[in-house]
């Protein structure tokens, strides 16, 4: 197996496969430092977090991770809880998708896995043969060509693999949005002990965490904001000012870090190409409101270690399409379900105030209904798997 891409989802795949006997080689053109330093999601589902346990990749999610049982939805100045316990009987850990990365990189090296970091010039090629190729040059420069019975293309939302299939053998849905998110990491104490969702006139926020001395914050902004135009002083003004609002006020601190992340939703239909597979946001992204992108890379190469099992087993290629339609299924609740979240909080580019009372009435449809309430505690937990 020839998996390109060490970030959660190759490095779980190799795992899972690992267990089931299977041997494979990854490769990323990313050192293991630059990986380990990208800033990313931190809410795991549940699932998630039990197949990081059950498969013995480490239990340190328990012991270092935040379990949260809920959201806070603020809007129409109020805070509303959402009892994710108390409504489906589950909860999210608060674990960052960094130390998702370090376990598994640990597990891989404890385990004897074959993980090359710093590579260049990667391709794949033959992908309708019964053997495609692996080509690249490892850290030190020699090159390499290994024949595979699978290729996984894990690579991330850039994906060279996805664009080496054909443009008539696949489907792209895609839509940009008109907003992206300002985000900080500060030092400071907690400013709310889950996450909060606030929605306002100004805009929507998010008030999430870190560490126990770490924040990470968010705010709706122009997709062309220029953070560096941005003073501490100004983020913490409008932050405020956009919970403060819905009865949150937040504990300051000195900001270490901002940047402006753009979002959209894609799914590349189908996740298969003769011998090639796509996983995790090769194949598909999802706005981050949902907190669903590492949840759904960890879903689809769950799935793909069961199907590659089976084909290698059989040599039957309907487990390869069982594959991408198993995955594709949940590929597109998580759509619908981030869209309807971003859509639902954040404020129209062109907003009228039709759209804010709409948007005021929406939430409060949530939280006063307890089927509607379920609803979001069962998507934002995860469906079972």
């Amino acid at each position: 197996m020839g998996i390109i891409g060490g970030g959660p989802a190759g490095l779980m795949l190799s795992h899972l496969l690992a267990r089931r006997g299977i041997d494979s080689v990854v490769v990323d053109d990313r050192t293991y430092t630059e990986i380990e330093q990208t800033v990313r999601a931190g809410i795991l589902e549940a699932d998630s977090v039990r197949m990081l346990v059950d498969t013995g990749v480490s239990d340190r999610v328990l012991r270092e991770g935040d379990q949260h049982a809920g959201i806070e939805l603020g809007f129409d100045g109020q805070l509303a809880r959402i009892d994710f316990a108390g409504l489906v009987g589950s909860s999210v850990w608060l674990y960052p998708q960094t130390d998702v990365f370090v376990d598994l990189a640990a597990a891989r090296s404890r385990d004897g896995g074959d993980v090359r970091f710093g590579v260049s010039d990667t391709i794949v090629d033959d992908l309708d043969a019964e053997l495609p190729v692996l080509r690249f040059a490892d850290a030190d420069g020699a090159r390499h060509e290994i024949r595979c019975r699978l290729l996984v293309g894990a690579d991330g939302s850039r994906s060279m693999c996805r664009h080496r299939i054909p443009e008539d053998r696949r489907q792209q849905s895609f839509r940009e949005y008109p907003f992206a998110w300002f985000g900080i990491l500060c030092e400071a104490s907690k400013s709310a002990p889950e996450l909060v969702y606030s929605h306002s006139e100004r805009g929507f926020a998010l008030i999430s965490q870190r560490t126990e001395a770490m924040q990470r914050m968010y705010f709706q902004c122009d997709p062309d904001t220029d953070v560096d135009a941005w003073s501490d002083d100004r983020i913490w003004a409008e932050l405020q000012a956009r919970v403060n609002v819905n009865g949150l006020e937040l504990i300051e601190g000195p900001i270490t870090s901002r940047t402006v992340l753009r979002f959209r939703s894609f799914v590349c239909e189908p996740m298969r190409y003769g011998r090639l597979l796509l996983a995790g946001d090769a194949a598909h992204t999802v706005p981050p409101t949902g907190a669903k992108g590492l949840n759904l890379a960890l879903a689809d190469v769950r799935v793909l270690a069961e199907s590659i099992s089976q084909f290698l087993a059989s040599g039957l290629d309907r487990h390869l399409d069982d594959y991408s339609r198993r995955a594709l299924q949940r590929v597109w609740k998580a759509q619908h379900f981030s869209y309807w979240m971003t859509s639902m909080l954040h404020l129209p580019v062109e907003r009228s105030s039709f759209d804010l009372r709409r948007q005021q009435a929406e939430l409060r449809s949530v939280v006063e209904s307890r089927a509607a309430s379920a609803y979001l505690a069962e998507c934002y937990t995860g469906w079972p798997r």
